[in-house]
């Protein structure tokens, strides 16, 4: 059978593993502009990079660890694991911009290497998530969707980032920076919450 349930668990964890390669390097470079700029979206940015590792790592432990059965106790661990993630990045984003935004730390510079590392991230999350959401359906994992609305919410927020980095550097407003990373946290605690349901 050409597309078996065994190929297309090889063809996610594949997929998987390109989203870890990539999210190593764009941690490293988020997170030092971040420092350089004193970008919150930056900073939420790389954070997130060092999630999906995590998410990554979840989905390559599910998939090794039980290979047969999608809606096992395997699965629903690998879920939860994914959906604290969402939980840990909405509190970290939520404080961050609350203290930039009180003047606790430096109002935000522009960041062109910011911007450039949205754009690519933008280009190549949105590309794993359809095939990963494509790959989810056909065998069934709620996990692996969890872990391709990772990649999602990294799509939502290269745009937000970019929004806020491009209004810091074309009009100086850098409260932008922070106001636009505030507007993420509503959909990762949806996200959130929906991979603890049963």
């Amino acid at each position: 059978m050409l597309n078996s349930e065994s190929d297309l668990k090889k063809k996610a964890l594949l997929l998987v593993w390109i989203g870890e390669i990539w999210n190593i390097l764009e941690a490293t470079i988020a997170i030092w502009a971040a420092l350089i700029a004193g970008s919150v979206a930056l900073w939420a940015f790389g954070l997130d990079s060092l999630i999906e590792l995590f998410a990554g790592a979840v989905m390559i432990w599910r998939f090794w660890k039980d290979k047969e059965d999608n809606q096992g106790d395997k699965e629903k661990t690998a879920l939860r694991l994914i959906g604290v993630t969402f939980f840990l990045l909405s509190t970290f984003i939520l404080f961050q911009s609350i203290a930039t935004l009180l003047g606790y730390f430096a109002p935000p510079k522009e960041s062109i290497l910011g911007i450039l590392i949205t754009i690519s991230s933008a280009i190549l999350m949105t590309i794993l998530f359809f095939y990963k959401t494509r790959i989810a359906k056909k065998i069934g994992s709620r996990a692996l969707r969890a872990e391709a609305y990772q990649s999602l919410i990294c799509d939502l927020q290269d745009l937000i980032v970019l929004a806020g980095l491009g209004l810091n550097l074309i009009l100086g407003w850098w409260w932008a920076d922070p106001v636009m990373a505030l507007t993420l946290i509503p959909f990762l605690i949806k996200e959130g919450l929906e991979a603890f349901e049963e």
